[in-house]
């Protein structure tokens, strides 16, 4: 129905419901077949404008449970983004807690030397940590050559300096080269960067003389004749230990401690190689 009729509708309904009222007012008999006509017309109309009443008031009490409905689910979905929030701040402190009891361990594995604590500002790779650089430098007694630790071992070693930031290239790099020995039978061997090869979790272990006694499993750390590694820092675990083609030397793969896919802090060493004294053999 549209608007003019229901216009019309409303006037014809006002001047029935009038003229019954009119009419009911006077006593007479001589009205009764005029009531009669009217409640006949009106009665039907009135059970209409009742019906479509119900319907309104249904309508509104379903628009009411809707808006009800809806208030509620806005209510739910932010005490969820709260709760979210509230969970993902709890996992990162989980994790930093972690981190830092990690790296508590890690300074008391390491007594003997003097460290400063660093935090990662910048990466040169997207993948991993082959050359990072750190929020200390020479203001903090940073120095090149000096030995990166995280994760349980060694990391890497200062390349550059400048006043407040240092770089460091860890021992994934494809140029890194590092001088160590079985941590249970003291023979040498070279822990050889690899990106290649690290994207398989492992580094190259070689230069391993053929009757030295290294086998997979076998703690590796830096060797005493290392030229700017510290001696007996870990460096990770002996894997698929094997003799090479020619019976000549061994060759097999690192497992490192460090985790090159998430770095975050390290400890700087802040003692070099070279100033440090070798010990002197037992007698």
């Amino acid at each position: 129905m549209d608007n003019k009729s229901s216009k019309y509708m409303l006037i014809v309904l006002t001047v029935l419901c009038t003229a019954l009222i009119v009419v009911s007012s006077v006593q007479s008999g001589f009205m009764d077949p005029l009531r009669n006509y009217i409640g006949y017309v009106l009665v039907p109309v009135q059970k209409g404008v009742n019906a479509v009443g119900t319907g309104i008031y249904n309508k509104i009490e379903e628009y009411s449970e809707l808006k009800s409905a809806y208030d509620e689910n806005i209510e739910l979905k932010a005490r969820i983004d709260s709760l979210t929030e509230e969970n993902n701040r709890l996992k990162s402190e989980t994790e930093e807690l972690s981190r830092l009891r990690e790296m508590y361990q890690l300074d008391n594995d390491y007594m003997q030397y003097q460290k400063v604590a660093a935090r990662i500002i910048a990466k040169d790779s997207e993948n991993w940590f082959q050359v990072f650089r750190i929020d200390k430098g020479s203001n903090d007694g940073i120095e090149p050559d000096m030995n990166v630790l995280s994760g349980g071992g060694l990391c890497g070693i200062v390349t550059e300096v400048g006043a407040n930031y240092a770089t460091v290239r860890s021992i994934i790099d494809d140029e890194s080269r590092v001088a160590a020995m079985s941590q249970h039978t003291s023979d040498n061997c070279i822990v050889a960067g690899d990106l290649k090869l690290f994207e398989e979790g492992r580094l190259a272990l070689t230069n391993i003389n053929k009757d030295a006694d290294i086998s997979d499993g076998d703690a590796i750390v830096t060797s005493n004749i290392s030229a700017k590694f510290l001696p007996g820092i870990l460096i990770g675990y002996a894997s698929d230990i094997t003799i090479d083609s020619r019976h000549l030397t061994k060759s097999g793969y690192l497992i490192p401690v460090a985790d090159f896919d998430n770095l975050q802090e390290v400890f700087v060493i802040t003692e070099l190689k070279e100033d440090v004294p070798e010990e002197e053999p037992e007698t």
